[in-house]
């Protein structure tokens, strides 16, 4: 056990592991200190100073980074808020802001700015304090996702940070020294020329505006407003667990029910459930891994629902391509349906159908323009946006989200299982085929097996399987260093692995790219992952179905139009290929 000390924060005494940053003691004692580039473990550089504080060991007080200083010293004193304190504070803002397009009315992150709120706070009266030279540089708008605007990049790292730790990619990094510094790609390429895999982790972690996905939000409102269109909206499992937080619902509360009520009020015309594709992929998935297995086809099969994962794949694993199932992600096999089955039953053209995805995450934007994405001859979803996208289409159309009643999904297409609720977490899609892996081989239709070995939010998991004496060897990873941790050892022989669940986002998708963003004061103390994460396993666990291949419109849907899992036909809607692509 670690040796303990007592500090003092303000007066206020604490009592914390000896080696204990002060930031962390802070918190403990109820103080908040403001930063901007510290993340734990990911980037603690102690570089931007908006976290210095006065500490006395009983040699006199003087300034440290609180983010990066241990606590070695018993009975030492920390002074958060000394007028020495706060005039560093503010000068280095007011420094910040010398080089800092400061249009705030126009940026997307206006009212949810660190920056914003930091200079509001230590009341920052001149933005041009510091005037002077300030370097002017293009937007970077190559990629299909996302848009860097440098001009408002305060240098904090934490995007080259996750990308590198978080993600092992690195396609992200400080070019040019001094002054000159700027976050770029290696000789200054535009990002979609580079090998990133469209995850948006660094948009998640920006604390400005200088990273945010492309919004398509004003192509939906004018295809709602085309008489001529019928606009079909689904949404994703993990984006009820996290939309609430834009409204001030505490993080994890999960919002399914009025975030139907506002989709319908915003004028879709039907609003599906993307869990039910989830279950539908279970079948295909579930299928494929069984015939695989059964009939000594290419192993580990590894999923396919994460499409920042599967870029990645094609990248820096593109040996591994053959391994990845065939299925198409839930929300894009729900388009196929929706513009091929569905169509024919309302008799639709599927040319003037309009099919939005609401996803947490900003790799389906990259996705839905993929090749073999188009089961009807047209594109299976013509719009992805984000969580943070229907946020802002709620508050620019004026609902009163909190005031909403809560509303079920429309059907044929909304109903699901508790397995197709839980595609959102690190191990949900694994626990979900194995649920009817497992009824497959036993016989045992209808037993519900919980996998909790595949539960939590580990890098990395592993387990083995029984099922009548048959033993499956899986393994879960989220987060793409650990993906490529995991695929390393089984691609040399180390380890052997007959199913794999990769996910692009540390912790799935409820972690994903395009989801809430919260501030460091929030992200450093809150397993955002677990709470979020919450909300899916607690809907699957409070429902009467939870096994995808007891959905009775899945089974529809089979029975009238796709013969069986697995069907030639189903591989023409429901299936895609992959591509070996380069490293740049």
């Amino acid at each position: 056990m670690a040796d303990m000390i007592n500090v003092k924060i303000n007066g206020i005494a604490v009592s914390v592991p000896k080696g204990t940053t002060v930031l962390e003691a802070a918190h403990q004692a109820g103080v908040d200190i403001p930063t901007f580039c510290y993340m734990k473990e990911i980037n603690e550089i102690g570089a931007c100073r908006i976290c210095m504080v006065e500490i006395n060991e009983g040699r006199g007080f003087r300034m440290v980074a609180s983010c990066v200083y241990p606590l070695n010293f018993d009975n030492s004193e920390v002074r958060t808020n000394s007028p020495k304190v706060l005039d560093s504070r503010k000068k280095t803002l007011e420094l910040i802001l010398s080089t800092h397009d400061k249009k705030c009315l126009s940026c997307v992150r206006s009212g949810n700015c660190e920056l914003q709120s930091l200079c509001n706070e230590m009341g920052i009266e001149d933005e041009n304090a510091y005037a002077g030279e300030k370097p002017e540089y293009e937007i970077d708008n190559s990629a299909v996702h996302m848009y860097r605007d440098n001009n408002k990049c305060i240098l904090c790292r934490r995007c080259t940070a996750v990308c590198s730790k978080w993600q092992g990619i690195g396609v992200i990094g400080a070019n040019e020294r001094g002054f000159k510094t700027n976050i770029g790609s290696a000789f200054e390429m535009g990002l979609g020329s580079t090998s990133c895999v469209s995850c948006g982790q660094c948009i998640a972690v920006c604390p400005v505006g200088a990273l945010s996905e492309k919004d398509f939000t004003n192509q939906v409102f004018a295809a709602i407003a085309d008489e001529t269109k019928t606009v079909i909206v689904q949404t994703a499992p993990a984006v009820r667990a996290a939309l609430g937080e834009e409204f001030g619902y505490e993080i994890g509360t999960n919002v399914e029910g009025k975030m139907a009520a506002a989709l319908r009020r915003l004028g879709f015309d039907k609003v599906f459930d993307t869990d039910w594709a989830a279950d539908l992929t279970i079948m295909e998935e579930a299928t494929e891994f069984v015939d695989r297995f059964t009939n000594g086809g290419v192993l580990p099969l590894i999923t396919s629902c994460s499409p920042g994962w599967v870029k990645y794949c094609e990248h820096y694993f593109p040996n591994m391509t053959e391994n990845l199932s065939s299925c198409k992600s839930p929300h894009q096999m729900q388009g196929a349906v929706i513009k091929t089955y569905l169509a024919e039953k309302m008799g639709l053209d599927p040319k003037n159908i309009v099919v939005v995805s609401i996803m947490p995450c900003t790799a389906k934007k990259f996705e839905c323009q993929r090749d073999n994405e188009a089961a009807a001859g047209v594109p299976d979803v013509d719009y992805v946006l984000t969580t943070r996208e229907l946020a802002r289409m709620i508050k620019r159309a004026g609902l009163k989200f909190t005031a909403l009643p809560d509303e079920d999904f429309d059907n044929p297409l909304g109903l699901s299982s508790g397995a197709g609720d839980i595609f959102g977490v690190t191990g949900g899609v694994m626990e979900a085929a194995l649920r009817t892996a497992y009824c497959w081989l036993s016989g045992k239709n209808e037993e519900v097996v919980e996998f909790h070995e595949g539960r939590g939010t580990d890098g990395i998991k592993r387990s083995t399987v029984n099922i009548n004496g048959t033993e499956i060897k899986v393994a879960v990873a989220s987060g793409l260093a650990n993906a490529k941790e995991l695929l390393t050892r089984v691609q040399n022989g180390e380890e052997k692995v007959d199913f794999i669940e990769i996910m692009g986002c540390p912790g799935g998708c409820v972690n994903g790219g395009g989801q809430p963003q919260q501030p460091a004061s929030v992200r450093l103390f809150t397993d955002l992952r677990s709470e979020r994460a919450k909300a899916l396993y607690s809907e699957d666990a409070a429902k009467t179905l939870r096994l995808s291949h007891l959905n009775k419109d899945v089974q529809a849907l089979y029975d009238e139009y796709l013969e069986k899992p697995g069907s030639h036909k189903a591989h023409e809607l429901l299936h895609t290929t992959y591509v070996k692509r380069t490293i740049n």
